[in-house]
């Protein structure tokens, strides 16, 4: 089993204990987290669903996230990731959710360079919305991406065992 096979079963095998249901919001991993998440036999019972929102205009449309707050901080930054994750756990009707946006690459600039991957997960009537940014350096776009997928399935896994109480 790869990395992200054993994390995706282990996230699963988590929210099933504590009785979540998962729901991503994506953008620069284009569905990887909800691929590696549905690849597991069984995950339907766990797995709400996934919104690709590459596009400033998918991320308001389908996922509530405010043009302000893109025009203000941009796409690939904590407060988007949070309304993200928020409008992932609205829009799927799930109990945890998490989102991620970045610079995958190639490109990037001195103030966001590739490799920057800001991260959201948001969980219903537990706390608030927990957010972080990494920065894997310029790995390339693959690497890029497949690292933001297993820090983000690793995010999950923390959270549904943080609420299950293990």
């Amino acid at each position: 089993m790869s990395t992200s096979e054993t994390l995706a079963a282990k996230v699963l095998e988590a929210a099933r204990a504590a009785g979540l249901t998962i729901a991503t919001a994506e953008s620069c991993t284009g569905g990887m987290v909800g691929a590696a998440l549905t690849d597991i036999a069984g995950s339907s019972d766990v797995m709400m669903g996934g919104v690709i929102s590459y596009s400033n205009g998918a991320k308001q449309a389908l996922l509530g996230v405010n043009g302000e707050t893109l025009a203000a901080q941009g796409a690939v930054s904590e407060p988007v990731a949070r309304e993200m994750a928020e409008g992932a756990l609205r829009a799927l009707d799930a109990s945890l959710a998490v989102s991620i946006t970045g610079i995958a690459g190639p490109g990037g600039s001195g103030h966001k360079p590739e490799g920057r991957v800001c991260f959201g997960i948001a969980t219903t009537g537990h706390q608030q919305t927990r957010t972080e940014t990494r920065d894997f350096g310029a790995l390339g776009r693959a690497n890029v991406r497949q690292a933001a997928r297993d820090h983000a399935l690793a995010l999950l896994l923390d959270m549904a065992l943080e609420l299950s109480g293990d």
